[in-house]
């Protein structure tokens, strides 16, 4: 009795999910090595959380430290929903943790308070 071949995909089809994060890879070629592994990280964060960003808008995902004086956190700004992280966004930290805001959001929402008052 003769073997029935097995069909072999091809290795394109096997790593195609590389082949995507290639070409992520390719447009942060410019930017410095830690800024891409935050790229990387808010893109799975935004991936793992996916419809509940909604209803964790404004909080605290994740502290890091850098170094002894240098603190990163990872947070969902209640504005625009975004995650962010402290070095690249900027944060206007709540202390109830429940309206977290990156910079630009902040800023925007101080110069729309000055304008009506």
């Amino acid at each position: 009795m003769a073997r029935a071949r097995k069909n072999k995909s091809s290795k394109r089809e096997l790593y195609a999910g590389f082949a995507e994060s290639a070409e992520e890879n390719d447009e942060d070629a410019d930017l410095p090595k830690d800024e891409v592994g935050r790229r990387k990280i808010k893109r799975q964060y935004q991936d793992l959380l996916g419809i509940r960003i909604e209803k964790l808008k404004g909080r605290i995902l994740n502290r890091e430290r850098i170094n002894k004086t240098i603190e990163g956190i990872y947070f969902i700004c209640a504005k625009c929903m975004k995650v962010c992280h402290s070095l690249d966004e900027g944060l206007q930290e709540d202390s109830a943790n429940q309206n977290n805001l990156c910079a630009k959001c902040a800023k925007s929402r101080s110069a729309a308070a000055e304008t009506r008052g």
